[in-house]
């Protein structure tokens, strides 16, 4: 009798033995199963979620099977180093199994997001451009103007010239606001290096003169390079009072009127803008002028010029006379007049 107990307890144990080793092995599988994510599919894993209910989402999403999912939290329990997993967002790119998954999800790497301001647009613009902007807290939808200039800290009622063009990364969750205190805090930065280390005699009482005039600059420029000659005329015409007379500035005070034409009487009309009509400075920047341009304003080029006109190859031609200036201008006129020609002969 005894003989067939221990018999049965060894078979019992084999059976064990087996299933556990069977078992094992499973999970051992489960480890290299192939998970499914799309090119560039973003993860977001909240606080708080336990290995099971992490299971259950990730079947949900499709990355992993039902019967994957039913299995991974004795997975977990196997490989404790898998279960450490963190709250955040994750880029599935390039990531095969799920153990790759886990490994991911344990490291805390959250992929980066970006978006681009580029110099010379408006705030506008740029303020569409982050309400847009993927997992991005938005958290400044209903707020005025005025009233984000408040919450950054900006001296002035009006946005416009006070964020730095540049690409900002910034992690899933993170807020709208967040971003524009970094991007704020570089182009202040910048404006209070460039009036520090200005060039002496500079017709401007305070930085943000300077900050107004880099955004014409910036508006005015085709070529990188031209920005020293272009801020040149400007300071030039500033010192001897002359108006400064540029279309930049006509186009931001129309608004929304503006639909791609300046017309006569839209550099007649009175704004406070409107640099035809009105002397000196517009009362504040027409666009998010970049580092460069700021430095233009800061040390321009030491020339006799107070005109420039297109040249048609995207830079200008730049006048010391009225005269001068004229002659430029007619040249440019048979430049496009002869473009036109070629264009329309071409669609013929």
């Amino acid at each position: 009798m005894l003989k067939k107990i221990l018999i049965a307890l060894g078979l019992a144990g084999v059976i064990a033995c087996s299933g556990l080793f069977y078992g094992y092995q499973k999970l051992n599988n489960l480890a290299e199963h192939k998970i499914t994510a799309q090119p560039d599919q973003l993860f977001v894993l909240e606080r708080g979620v336990s290995s099971t209910r992490l299971a259950t989402i990730l079947e949900e999403q499709g990355i992993i099977t039902h019967d994957d999912a039913d299995l991974l939290p004795y997975l977990m329990r196997l490989y404790p180093e898998l279960s450490k997993f963190k709250a955040g967002a994750y880029s599935l790119n390039g990531l095969t199994t799920v153990k790759d998954l886990f490994t991911h999800l344990s490291s805390g790497k959250e992929v980066q997001l970006n978006v681009q301001f580029i110099e010379g647009k408006t705030f506008k613009v740029w303020r569409k451009q982050l309400s847009q902007a993927e997992y991005l807290q938005q958290t400044l939808k209903d707020k005025s103007e005025k009233e984000i200039a408040e919450l950054l800290g900006i001296p002035h009622e009006k946005m416009e010239g006070w964020i730095a063009p540049d690409t900002y990364s910034y992690t899933p969750n993170s807020t709208d606001l967040a971003l524009l205190k970094r991007a704020y805090q570089k182009q202040k930065t910048a404006l209070e290096q460039a009036w520090q280390n200005r060039a002496e005699n500079l017709p401007l009482a305070n930085p943000y003169e300077m900050l107004i005039l880099a955004s014409i600059v910036e508006k005015e420029t085709g070529i990188a390079s031209e920005r020293p000659q272009i801020a040149s005329v400007f300071i030039n015409r500033l010192r001897i009072k002359m108006r400064l007379q540029t279309d930049p500035t006509v186009i931001y005070g129309m608004g929304d009127r503006y639909d791609g034409n300046i017309r006569r009487k839209n550099l007649e009309e009175v704004t406070p803008y409107n640099t035809y009509q009105i002397d000196g400075l517009p009362p504040t920047p027409i666009a998010m002028p970049s580092e460069p341009s700021i430095k233009a304003v800061a040390n321009p080029d030491n020339t006799p010029y107070l005109y420039f006109v297109a040249d048609g190859t995207g830079g200008h031609k730049f006048s010391r006379t009225l005269s001068e200036h004229n002659k430029a201008v007619q040249e440019w006129i048979q430049i496009e007049r002869k473009r036109r020609n070629n264009q329309n002969n071409e669609q013929k």
